[in-house]
């Protein structure tokens, strides 16, 4: 039979919590108890506790909120929880890009260049040509010269 029943009042000696007064919410075993009221409620060895005489009246497995009634009527402080707030995840938000306006080059300037790319390529598909021409009035001369000789 142990001493630490629901509803008994003690005093955390070991830990974070240490030095703050707690009550037994829960008994899990001969070794293990569940603590609230100026602590965080959690599981905690009993031979890191003090009990008290004292006695508060709670049901097994009580609230916070029962716990806190409790304590508010022996002028005690509770454990408030600071959790915090959960956050939407923010969304990307598209940059805008902000295009600085160059100066406009003179079309004159580019236009040769095109002109004279135009022009090599004339230069190339011309060249062909008159070889082809030259062929071709090769072949005419041969048609007539053998005649004219024989």
């Amino acid at each position: 039979m142990s001493i630490y029943k629901v509803g008994r009042l003690c005093v955390k000696i070991a830990g974070r919590d240490a030095g703050r007064k707690c009550v037994v919410v829960e008994t899990i075993d001969e070794h293990f108890v569940v603590v609230d009221g100026d602590v965080r409620r959690k599981r905690v060895n009993v031979k890191h506790l003090e009990p008290l005489a004292e006695m508060v009246e709670i049901k097994d497995k009580a609230a916070h909120e029962a716990v806190k009634v409790a304590f508010d009527k022996l002028g005690l402080a509770v454990w408030e929880k600071k959790s915090k707030p959960v956050s939407t995840r923010a969304k990307k938000q598209k940059k805008k890009k902000v295009v600085a306006e160059k100066p406009k080059k003179k079309a004159k300037k580019a236009e040769p260049k095109v002109e004279e790319k135009k022009e090599e390529v004339k230069e190339t598909v011309a060249e062909p040509q008159p070889v082809a021409e030259k062929a071709v009035e090769d072949v005419k001369t041969e048609e007539t010269a053998p005649a004219t000789e024989a």
